[in-house]
């Protein structure tokens, strides 16, 4: 079973690259994210799930054990596949996503494409134990995280990316108070 990988980038196609070790290159499904960070010729090093199917064998990468085991745990829901588990990692980070399933918050989820309500709703169910049985998180500081939540998608409603409003919001000041406040800011970084 392969579970990490540590090579050079030979080839990169629209959802996947290649990444090769002693010759032998190895075709890895990945992030459009992480495609976006990546150049021909570099050194990475992957964190691998292998997929086993009666007519195929994919691996899917990820540049952390965090992404790989909430990536797995995504999978592990009854119609959850791993392109669509792929698609949920690109949505925010490892702990907002959790931090959403953590607070019963399935709207993040049905930003993916292939996820309706009703499957975001399950998913957020059965995941909701594994993740407060880490004890990660605590319900204190769960509302400003829905409020953190609520500026993406207002960004995101005023016709910006989802990846540009993340990372605007990452550069703000995290003292400032107010969803609006917080907006504000954002808007100036997008301006820029």
């Amino acid at each position: 079973m392969i579970s990490y990988l540590k090579g050079q980038v030979n080839y990169i196609s629209i959802n996947n690259l290649e990444v090769l070790i002693n010759n032998i290159g190895y075709q890895v499904f990945v992030s459009a994210e992480y495609l976006n960070q990546v150049k021909l010729g570099q050194e990475i090093e992957l964190f691998i799930f292998q997929d086993v199917k009666e007519n195929s064998l994919d691996l899917y990468g990820f540049d952390s054990r965090n992404k790989l085991e909430l990536f797995k745990k995504i999978i592990s829901v009854s119609g959850i596949g791993p392109k669509t588990g792929l698609n949920v990692l690109q949505l925010a980070t490892v702990d907002e996503i959790e931090s959403a399933i953590i607070r019963g918050d399935a709207s993040i989820l049905t930003k993916v494409s292939g996820i309706g309500k009703k499957t975001a709703e399950r998913i957020v169910v059965e995941l909701k134990n594994k993740f407060s049985a880490k004890g990660s998180y605590v319900s204190v500081g769960s509302e400003p995280q829905s409020e953190d939540a609520d500026v993406i998608d207002a960004l995101v409603n005023l016709g910006y990316p989802v990846d540009d409003a993340r990372q605007a919001f990452r550069q703000i000041d995290q003292n400032i108070e107010g969803s609006e406040n917080k907006i504000k800011e954002c808007l100036k970084m997008l301006s820029k």
